[in-house]
């Protein structure tokens, strides 16, 4: 049954990355005042679609193997995923105390598309964070924990 869970959340990660990078890649927006804004202006929706096809990837070589690790990606995730909504925060808020003033009431739609673009980002985070877990599951029950007389004994000799 968790092997059926684990391949599932493996075979999740591929659409939610691919939308993810389609959602970004495909974002611009014109405006008449300040001009044309892609998803290529802003390094960390770059950096968001990088770590997204790189955990698509990643998931269809876990799928045909399971000896791959999760741990380094869900990190990886980690990072992008913030990197991201830090980049939208202060699109939507601006940073006032640099002046730097938000951009969607003027680029409304683009934002809007960077937020689904993180929504779907995140939730590929939820898979590896859980696949993370089934990961580290697998390598605990492999060991027995330490039972209480060995460490009394320890104890004993130190």
């Amino acid at each position: 049954m968790l092997k059926l869970f684990d391949s599932s959340l493996r075979l999740c990660v591929v659409p939610l990355s691919v939308a993810t990078i389609w959602v970004t890649v495909t974002n611009q927006q014109d405006n008449s005042i300040y001009g044309m804004l892609k998803y290529s202006n802003i390094l960390g929706l770059k950096y968001m679609v990088f770590v997204s096809a790189l955990c698509a990837v990643y998931a269809l070589v876990a799928v045909a193997s399971s000896w791959v690790r999760y741990l380094i990606l869900a990190y990886l995730m980690i990072t992008s995923v913030s990197a991201s909504m830090e980049i939208y925060s202060l699109a939507y808020n601006g940073a006032k105390n640099i002046s730097w003033s938000e951009a969607c009431s003027s680029y409304g739609r683009f934002c809007s598309k960077v937020k689904l673009a993180i929504i779907l980002h995140v939730f590929t985070f939820c898979c590896f964070l859980v696949l993370a877990v089934i990961s580290a599951s697998r390598v605990f029950s492999v060991y027995d924990p330490p039972s209480v007389i060995s460490i009394e004994m320890e104890e004993e000799r130190g």
